[in-house]
């Protein structure tokens, strides 16, 4: 279960002239069960196929959500699809702009040959050894931070120029992101965890 966290009104009216608020979204459920047990050759391919994948069949967006779509000026999404229909979820029809700069940073394989676990679980385990530096062949720890520099500069940009931008995205990705707003003086005025549809929204100081 997740727990949202109001860290300021979210019907507070900003001055004119202000920037906009910048709502990073996690991306729905996906279609592409976790129910099975892998070695890490195995997680790898099932990596794969979940990249590939779109929502799961009754996907549907929090109510709150959808608001804050229609009343964003700009709506991104990563170019992978689960993020895409995704946005399309929240915002039927509109213009949505997408871009590899949001996509999910890649997990290694886990050197761990004679394991067996679920999808999850060897995802904290990928997730652990690359934060420990361990990124063979792969976006590696400082690319991905300033990958996610370059998405909260685009984020803020957009949101200078007025209106409320949204981006559709995954979940440690979007966590680096709220991490650069954050040393870029936006402060989190909502947290809604790191759940499927989860989302934070930002404003600047």
């Amino acid at each position: 279960m997740s727990v949202a966290i109001e860290l300021k009104g979210n019907n507070s009216v900003r001055e004119a002239g202000n920037p906009g608020r910048i709502i990073i979204v996690r991306h729905g459920r996906p279609s592409l069960s976790r129910d099975q047990v892998l070695t890490a050759d195995e997680y790898m391919g099932w990596w794969r196929q979940y990249d590939a994948s779109g929502l799961a069949e009754g996907e549907r967006p929090p109510d709150r959500l959808v608001e804050l779509a229609r009343d964003s000026h700009h709506i991104y999404s990563s170019t992978l699809r689960r993020a895409q229909e995704t946005a399309q979820h929240l915002a039927p029809g509109r213009d949505v702009k997408t871009d590899r700069l949001f996509v999910e940073v890649p997990l290694p394989k886990p050197p761990v040959p004679m394991m067996r676990c679920g999808p999850t679980h060897w995802g904290w385990i990928s997730r652990t050894f690359w934060s420990l530096g361990y990124s063979p062949d792969s976006e590696g720890v400082i690319d991905a931070f300033k990958r996610a520099n370059q998405a909260s500069d685009r984020l803020i940009d957009t949101a200078t120029a007025g209106g409320n931008v949204l981006v559709c995205a995954h979940g440690f990705f979007n966590w680096m992101v709220s991490v650069t707003l954050r040393n870029k003086g936006w402060r989190p005025v909502y947290n809604d965890g790191y759940t499927y549809w989860s989302w934070r929204e930002f404003e600047k100081i």
